[in-house]
C-alpha cells in the first residue's frame, strides 16, 4: 500500500431474499470450515471480511495491496461468479461486484481477529 491509498477494496454481495431457509448456517460453516484457509494465502490480499445480514445479504469484502492484484482477482472471480461456492450455497449469482477505495485503516487496541464470528461457535 502506498501513502496515497490505504488499499484497494472489492465488495462482492449476494441477495439472500430468495435463498434457502438454512443458508445463513451453511454460509457460516463454509466460511469457517473452508474459505478462511483459502484466503489466508492469497497473494496481494491484505485482508478479507465476510459480512452477513441474515435474510437480506451476504458479502465478501476484500482489501488488496495494489490495484493490479485487485484487478486480477476481480477478473478471475467474475469469470466464475455464477459457479462460486457462495453462489452455489445461495442459489444465485452476486447482485454486485464493486471496486472501492480504502481511504484509511485503523487497528484498535483489540487488534484484528481471525476465525468465526458470533453466529458460529467453532468448538461445537
Amino acid at each position: 500500500m502506498n501513502a496515497m491509498n490505504a488499499g484497494y477494496g472489492l465488495a462482492v454481495r449476494w441477495s439472500l431474499k430468495d435463498a434457502p431457509d438454512n443458508v445463513a448456517d451453511s454460509l457460516r460453516e463454509y466460511v469457517v470450515g473452508t474459505s478462511i484457509a483459502r484466503f489466508m494465502f492469497l497473494d496481494g490480499l491484505a485482508f478479507k471480511v465476510w459480512r452477513m445480514k441474515e435474510g437480506d445479504w451476504f458479502e465478501g469484502t476484500y482489501v488488496f495491496d495494489s490495484e493490479h492484484e485487485r484487478s486480477v482477482f476481480k477478473r478471475q472471480f467474475e469469470e466464475g461468479a455464477a459457479d462460486s461456492p457462495g453462489s452455489r450455497l445461495i442459489g444465485s449469482s452476486p447482485v454486485s461486484i464493486e471496486d472501492y477505495e480504502v481511504v484509511a485503516i485503523a487497528e484498535g487496541p483489540a487488534g484484528f481477529r481471525r476465525g468465526a464470528g458470533p453466529g458460529l461457535d467453532p468448538l461445537v
